[in-house]
């Protein structure tokens, strides 16, 4: 999704103006879209022109702001349908009149709300930063060139390119040649640490032809000890090796076509949810006293500072009211800001399925709550 404009605070009313790129970028927009925001996005209407021959049909392209009173998502389409009543002057639409526009791929439109609350900032931030989307860092590698680069789900960024000029092995350059590695490899390594999230990317590759990919793993593994760098020691185990080409952006269609680094990316952020469920049901079979689900214990736990994971459907979000969702985005804000982890489980994924067959909150507590497990707490929010 590219941002093309916005000026939205937490807590007020604001805008953002939006380009859906890609397929999921729909699932991102129906997400943010409820009755009651404006749209304004390029529609097309039949109307009637009278040419002095007779009234024919023409079909006018228009950009009109409708109030949202319906959504609906065609994910096979990969289109939104909006409906609502009209808000531009127009002479072929009534002020007020019902109309319908359709959001679809390469074609922009300008969100209007009342309200920006943290979850509807958050999933902006998601839809619209490649970054945080990456589950995936390269280095591509060889001598003399390497490549730094992001994978999201369709899009590549390569966030920092190393260029040295290599003396040759033989002669007189050759104790010139080892201090020149030397300092490429410093440089590539300055620029893993500065470009890879370890918080966010799930896993490194270094890939390229020959021995140069070998000899940078065996240096960023030095380095980061001798560095005391936390984040590469505690992620060795994400970094891999792959063979490439080349080092240039190309070659990364042959790394993610290597089946091992394949299932090692493959749909890691749903991964991370179906673990995450999973440790959920193994807790509520051997401690029950840590594992409850349902708007009422989850609540309740959250007041006690007591959640670690907390496991959301973003069907509970896509409500119109206001006061459920706003508790919402508290419960998620403050399991965060108290150190623990809140996922946003996707409602078009199997776990998020299971989860809302849950009634779509779950949670994984620090500590045995034994007495919350006996409690009648009502369900509504």
């Amino acid at each position: 999704m590219k941002l093309l404009s916005q000026g939205f605070s937490k807590g007020a009313e604001g805008y953002v103006k939006l380009l859906p790129e890609e397929a999921e970028d729909m699932w991102h927009t129906f997400n943010l879209v409820r009755e009651g925001d404006h749209i304004t996005a390029t529609t097309f209407r039949k109307v009637q022109v009278d040419k002095g021959t007779g009234a024919d049909t023409e079909r006018l392209k228009l950009k009109l702001t409708l109030e949202v009173e319906g959504i609906e998502f065609d994910a096979e389409g990969g289109v939104i349908r909006i409906k609502g009543r009209n808000l531009t002057e127009s002479e072929h639409i009534k002020l007020g009149a019902y109309h319908s526009a359709e959001l679809e791929l390469g074609r922009a439109f300008t969100l209007q709300k009342s309200l920006w609350d943290a979850l509807d900032i958050d999933r902006v931030r998601q839809a619209t930063d490649v970054a945080l989307s990456a589950d995936l860092a390269a280095v591509l590698i060889t001598e003399g060139l390497a490549n730094v680069c992001l994978v999201g789900g369709s899009t590549t960024l390569v966030r920092a390119r190393v260029e040295a000029n290599l003396p040759r092995k033989r002669g007189a350059a050759a104790l010139g040649y080892d201090k020149a590695w030397s300092r490429f490899l410093e440089h590539v390594f300055t620029a893993v640490v500065r470009h890879v999230d370890f918080s966010v990317v799930k896993c490194l590759v270094i890939a390229g032809p020959g021995f140069a990919k070998d000899q940078f793993k065996e240096f960023l593994e030095a380095e980061a000890v001798r560095r005391e760098v936390r984040p590469l020691i505690e992620n060795k185990d994400k970094i891999l090796l792959a063979a490439a080409s080349s080092a240039y952006k190309h070659s990364l269609k042959e790394v993610l076509s290597c089946p091992g680094i394949a299932s090692r990316i493959k749909d890691t952020k749903a991964a991370r949810e179906v673990n995450a469920l999973q440790d959920f049901y193994d807790l509520l079979a051997t401690d029950s006293t840590r594992a409850f689900y349902g708007p009422g214990h989850v609540f309740a736990a959250a007041e006690l500072g007591a959640i670690q994971v907390l496991l959301l459907s973003d069907s509970l979000f896509r409500i119109n009211h206001i006061e459920k969702r706003r508790k919402y985005a508290e419960l998620v804000e403050g399991v965060r800001e108290a150190g623990g982890e809140a996922l946003i489980f996707s409602a078009m994924h199997v776990s998020g399925e299971q989860l809302n067959q849950l009634s779509g909150i779950a949670a994984i507590l620090r500590f045995p709550l034994p007495e919350l497990e006996d409690m009648e707490i009502p369900a509504d929010v």
